[in-house]
């Protein structure tokens, strides 16, 4: 095992714990010596990761840190590159895109002179929306952050036939096909799961309060009528 691949090892043990786990037995899964798991700790925290503990205590990786980008191969460069631009160019979302692209960026700043230059020179394109593609819907924001914080949304939602209804909607996930937008939510009118198209949306605004659920068991549940429905 490389020592990159070795470092990778001991950052996806620590981040599978919720309490602190000692040096001998991390050392152990690992097959190195306790010398060696000491060393390879003090690097990782040189490049920013921040495990908490010493020897004789254990040592625990604090929430948040995500691994950096000189520990990916260059295989996993080229997805997360190809996949940034995608939301560049199509998520219809202007301060989405933005981001991706500052993420790019962030991570060819990082990366040693060979993998940088095959970054900005990777052969791997999204084509350009078409002008009469999905235009930029203005609430895409406050969708993502409601989904993100599970907040409850007022959405004005014109049907099939032009009719418009308002409704309050858990919104837990939103799904990006080549064509279409999709909102997942529980419908607190309908009592039941329901798929709202982005490009129906009328008006959407954040209500305020968090909705009395967690976004993973909403997934949960979703997903478990999702399969009950098409078995």
């Amino acid at each position: 095992m490389s020592r990159a691949a070795r470092l990778l090892q001991i950052l996806e043990r620590l981040r599978t714990r919720r309490q602190p786990v000692s040096g001998a037995p991390l050392a152990d899964e690992l097959g190195i010596s306790l010398r060696t798991l000491y060393r390879d700790i003090a690097t990782l925290r040189e490049q920013g990761a921040q495990i908490e503990g010493d020897p004789g205590v254990g040592y625990v990786l604090r929430p948040g840190f995500t691994l950096p980008p000189l520990m990916f191969s260059a295989d996993e460069l080229e997805a997360l590159v190809l996949g940034a631009r995608w939301v560049a160019g199509h998520a219809a979302d202007p301060e989405l895109a933005q981001a991706a692209r500052h993420a790019v960026q962030r991570i060819g700043g990082v990366l040693p002179t060979d993998l940088r230059l095959a970054v900005e020179t990777s052969g791997l394109f999204v084509p350009a929306r078409c002008p009469q593609d999905e235009l930029p819907a203005p609430w895409l924001p406050v969708l993502r952050r409601a989904i993100r914080d599970e907040h409850a949304l007022a959405l004005h939602y014109r049907d099939e036939n032009g009719r418009t209804t308002e409704r309050r909607i858990w919104p837990f996930a939103m799904a990006f096909f080549d064509h279409a937008r999709l909102i997942a939510a529980w419908c607190e009118l309908r009592q039941d799961f329901r798929h709202f198209r982005a490009d129906r949306v009328v008006e959407l605004a954040d209500a305020g309060v968090r909705y009395p659920a967690r976004r993973h068991a909403l997934i949960q549940r979703w997903r478990e009528q999702m399969r009950h429905e098409l078995g």
